[in-house]
């Protein structure tokens, strides 16, 4: 039985990962390259905000079975959380840069032993699971048979991470039926409700782009539906609402855009694959893309440039701190560009600056004069939303309904 893991990657995924395994009574190394990281996880500082997090790890850390570096060091298992990001391509469309993943698996291969298992866990395009074995294996001396790549790719949300690790279902690729139940073994080890469920590496990977994929798409086809309901003088939350009324419809919401590190991104990775095939996907990548641009332009219409906007909600969801792939940032910038005199109110960070703008309370952002612009529904802004409505407030996502 696998008794110690290395978690690779020590961001908003690896970190609460390891935390999880290390109180599943798992030894556990957490590696990262970043040195500030890893000194400031030794001293119990976590650079995460992550619900019930700070009180895992100093749990964790107490019990001693959880330790942290910068290199990786020989283990049972090995899990690689790292990042993937994405650069412009050729045709301007993003692609992955896999560089972090296959850093990884070298660091991997300068410790793996035959039959052991490596499972990815970052979100990749297709294929790159049996690459991570090939470049293991290659770093290592071996054969790619004599490594068992498996691909788990994570499937939670911030706030909610801790509790989903141990809830959520998870997906478990294997090309082989031996690493499939290792596997599968090792990840029941961190659940008390949620179930592992086996398939091949590909599926695995495609599994949880298709997920987000579909989550992109629907809300893609909500926001087409807020401009063609503009065109035509119709409330568009009224209308989705009497149509999910059907008992096999469910329109999403409309917003100002989509934004988070997976619904924004992970269609891109299908799209990258298969640039011919994925129509769909990149038409509906372009829609919500598209969509602060058009907020920007209703702006316009109902004042001038030159006086003052504020944005209210720059999280990505409501009522959170995470600002990736913000588009409400970009609306911003847009706006900025317009010359709007631009400020912000994220009330779930404490940054008095964020983008460069000036990021006022919600009291400051009600009473600044400023023309209100509601980006996200935090419940912050639920409280004042009779404020907002008698301010005139643009409503991107139906909180004045």
């Amino acid at each position: 039985m696998i008794s110690s893991v290395c978690v690779l990657g020590l961001g908003y995924i690896g970190l609460p990962t390891a935390v999880a395994f290390a109180r599943a009574g798992l030894d556990v190394l957490g590696v990262d390259i970043d040195t500030d990281v890893v000194d400031r996880l030794r001293r119990g500082e976590t650079h995460v905000e992550e619900n019930g997090l700070a009180d895992a790890l100093a749990d964790a850390l107490a019990s001693g079975r959880l330790t942290f570096a910068a290199k990786c060091a020989t283990a049972d298992a090995y899990i690689i959380t790292v990042q993937t990001p994405q650069r412009q391509g050729a045709g301007g469309t993003p692609v992955s840069d896999l560089s972090y993943v296959r850093a990884a698996a070298r660091d991997v291969g300068g410790v793996i032993k035959p039959g052991q298992i490596v499972a990815l866990e970052s979100t990749v395009p297709p294929l790159t699971t049996r690459m991570v074995r090939d470049e293991t294996a290659a770093a290592a001396g071996l054969s790619p048979d004599s490594i068992r790549a498996a691909h788990c790719p994570e499937r939670v949300i911030p706030g909610r991470i801790m509790t989903e690790l141990a809830e959520n279902d998870r997906i478990v690729g294997a090309d082989d039926d031996h690493t499939r139940r290792e596997a599968r073994e090792l990840y029941e080890r961190i659940l008390t409700k949620g179930r592992v469920y086996v398939t091949d590496t590909v599926t695995a990977e495609l599994c949880k782009l298709a997920e987000n994929t579909f989550r992109d798409v629907n809300i893609a086809y909500a926001n087409e539906l807020s401009v063609i309901c503009h065109k035509l003088g119709v409330d568009v939350y009224e209308l989705i609402g009497l149509a999910n009324r059907h008992p096999r419809v469910n329109i999403h919401t409309p917003g100002a855009g989509v934004g988070g590190h997976c619904i924004a991104v992970d269609p891109w990775f299908i799209h990258e694959a298969f640039p011919d095939d994925a129509r769909l996907i990149g038409a509906a990548r372009g829609v919500n893309d598209g969509k602060p641009r058009f907020v920007a332009e209703r702006v316009a219409e109902n004042m001038e440039p030159g006086g003052g906007v504020c944005v209210f909600g720059l999280a990505y969801k409501p009522d959170v701190s995470d600002l990736r792939e913000s588009p409400a940032l970009v609306l911003c910038g847009i706006l900025d560009g317009m010359g709007y005199k631009v400020r912000v109110c994220e009330p779930n960070v404490a940054a008095a600056n964020i983008g460069g703008y000036d990021n006022l309370t919600v009291e400051q952002a009600l009473s600044c004069g400023a023309y209100p612009v509601i980006a996200m529904a935090h419940g912050a802004f639920r409280d004042v939303r009779d404020r907002l409505a008698a301010l005139g407030a643009f409503d991107c996502v139906g909180l004045l309904r």
